[in-house]
């Protein structure tokens, strides 16, 4: 196979991907143990970041705002649903504080505050990057406690315990943990050219990698045939694993892949797809340049998706 072209210095530096390489150690150990948890929660520099549904509380500032306050800050805009311990960095406590959207919805009219959903803080880069994998963990799991209050078994309320990192039924004694939804999401390759798709509800220049929740029993190799088959009509032979990202879009892990096309016929399944075609790589490459003749785009650089294509488009894929 022969190299292919250096396109590194057109497409600029590699971004990073979004809600990825988190600062903070978790200390899981640390969650079971109360004195612990409150040492960190009064320590001077100890941190938290809001949440209110959807809804992430920043401090405005002249050109980022500042999703981190104190404790003290974070308890005072309004009655607290759930608090979490997230971890520490250089031992300094971060901590999830979860509100009542509509208590995230009235901070609005204040000046100093920007109150906005997570996915425009990543898209348009409205908080300094290092923030946005504990803003992932804090939105994942408080919005996990919202949708869990009850027994999944008996059908009891349930009580938030280990720092907010379980919920135990005290009538039937079940313990209940976060959940993470694994997705593949995948570009099919056929040498010189790839599978894209739309979905109705992307913005309306956007293509993107064809994606699928994991089914139980099923190898996330297997999800990408199946997805890919399902969705497009293309039948797929080797799958090659790229990288993985958090999607806190309630509580996604995204398993980045590239699969090798064995058909080409596409065949949509309007259901869950507008459309999808092949494009070519000097195609893709204007549509990363965002100067494709059409208008047409990849997802940003905040999305595994993006990176997944510029993957293919800057180093290639070798299946053997």
């Amino acid at each position: 196979m022969s190299p292919p072209p250096n396109l590194g210095p057109i497409l600029g530096p590699k971004p990073v991907l979004g809600y990825t390489e988190s600062r903070l150690e978790r200390a899981a150990e640390l969650r079971g143990n109360t004195a612990a948890i409150e040492a960190m929660a009064s320590g001077a520099d100890a941190g938290a970041y809001v949440i209110g549904g959807d809804l992430i509380v920043t401090k405005k500032g002249a050109s980022l705002s500042d999703p981190l306050f104190s404790l003290a800050e974070a308890r005072a805009f309004a009655p607290v649903t759930e608090a979490i311990f997230l971890g520490h960095l250089d031992n300094d406590g971060r901590f999830g504080i979860g509100i009542a959207q509509d208590a995230a919805e009235a901070l609005k009219t204040r000046d100093d505050l920007m109150v906005t959903d997570l996915r425009s803080i990543a898209v348009q880069g409205l908080v300094d990057a290092r923030h946005l994998p504990p803003l992932a963990e804090a939105k994942a799991v408080l919005q996990w406690h919202l949708r869990h209050r009850f027994c999944s078994n008996c059908g009891a309320a349930t009580q938030a315990v280990d720092a907010g990192w379980k919920r135990l039924c005290p009538s039937c004694k079940a313990e209940h943990f976060p959940r993470t939804d694994p997705v593949v999401i995948m570009l099919i390759v056929d040498g010189e050219r790839c599978l894209l798709g739309r979905s109705p509800r992307f913005a309306p220049t956007m293509w993107s990698c064809l994606a699928g929740f994991i089914e139980p029993g099923e190898s996330f190799e297997d999800a990408v045939h199946r997805e890919t088959r399902e969705e497009a009509g293309i039948v797929c032979g080797r799958v090659k694993y790229y990288r993985s990202q958090p999607w806190p879009f309630p509580t996604s892990l995204m398993i980045g892949c590239h699969a090798e096309a064995l058909s080409h016929d596409i065949v949509v399944d309007r259901t869950e797809l507008e459309d999808a075609r092949w494009f070519s790589k000097d195609e893709i490459v204007t549509m990363l340049l965002r100067n494709h003749p059409d208008g047409l785009t990849t997802p940003p650089p905040v999305a595994i998706a993006h990176h997944i294509i510029r993957a293919w488009v800057e180093d290639g894929i070798d299946f053997d």
